[in-house]
């Protein structure tokens, strides 16, 4: 299951760069097809009947969460369009770092000395990607222009990809309340709802164009739905159950490799990424590494 969650997730990234829909309108497709699933196994399991169990303040933190994971939809998404799959996919899977950092501010769990190195780390290895992107680093086919335009393009959707870390971060820190009382399809099925309806407002709010989508978009998003969405997260969310959190979150990190390798070899994309982003992606990923072993192998 972490192999086909693996697999999953790391076609998220090409799949973003294929469609022609809006951020929002795209989120908002990809949890309508997702929730459409989640219904049918909740059904099917009855343990919808778990929503008996919360509080009030669970609800709340669901929402919270909910509110979290729209915007980290819409940030990481707009960011495939500004800067590289590989700057972006990297980029945003520094939540793990994100966390450490709001656990220690938030949930008093202080990090350790190695996650602390790990964290520093990965900050460096941002400011490299980012480095390389302001000297016009990321590749033609991100930005569509070059110069100047290109590498503020590239920052801005730096910036955005970072956005999206943080604000998964705060879904995953705020979640894990609610997370503790129910089980895998209605904890979904409750962030997943809370998540469409955000959209849905913010998409109302900016006037995206959500429905009249072409079959070729409804296509390239049900796939997200079914990959990313529900074999992706959806697998790693089952595999806790089974295996040690370090360990999915270490399988996790295979995504920005598949994602990069995919951009770079899929017809139509063919996104080489530049030696200065590959050297900050690797920077990030081993401040990552450091962050989540350590992490894990402290909370057995």
């Amino acid at each position: 299951m972490l192999g086909v969650a693996a697999i999953g997730i790391s076609v998220s990234g090409p799949l973003v760069r294929y469609s022609h829909a809006q951020p929002l309108a795209i989120a908002l497709w990809r949890l309508a097809f997702s929730l459409a699933v989640v219904a049918f196994f909740l059904v099917y399991t009855g343990t919808w009947r778990q929503y008996r169990r919360l509080s009030r303040g669970d609800v709340i933190a669901a929402v919270g969460a909910g509110a979290f994971l729209a915007v980290h939809f819409w940030s990481w998404i707009s960011s495939i369009a500004l800067t590289s799959v590989a700057a972006s996919v990297v980029l945003v899977n520094m939540s793990p770092v994100m966390v450490a950092v709001g656990s220690a501010l938030w949930l008093n769990e202080k990090p350790t000395r190695i996650q602390v190195i790990g964290i520093a780390i990965a900050l460096f290895g941002a400011l490299v990607l980012a480095w390389g992107d302001a000297g016009g680093g990321a590749s033609s086919n991100a930005a569509g222009g070059s110069g100047s335009m290109l590498s503020s393009r590239a920052l801005l959707g730096d910036t955005l990809a970072l956005v999206g870390a943080a604000t998964v971060s705060g879904y995953l820190l705020v979640g894990r309340r609610v997370r503790q009382k129910l089980d895998l399809w209605p904890y979904v099925g409750l962030v997943y709802g809370a998540c469409f309806v955000f959209v849905l407002i913010m998409a109302v709010a900016t006037g995206t164009q959500i429905t009249g989508q072409p079959q070729r978009e409804l296509g390239i998003i049900a796939m997200m739905a079914l990959g990313p969405m529900l074999l992706g997260h959806t697998g790693f969310n089952w595999a806790l159950r089974y295996l040690p959190a370090y360990v999915v979150s270490l399988v996790a990190l295979t995504e920005p490799i598949g994602a990069t390798a995919l951009a770079a070899l899929l017809p139509g994309i063919r996104e080489v990424p530049t030696a200065i982003t590959l050297l900050g992606a690797a920077i990030i990923l081993g401040g990552v590494l450091l962050t989540t072993v350590r992490r894990g192998a402290r909370s057995q």
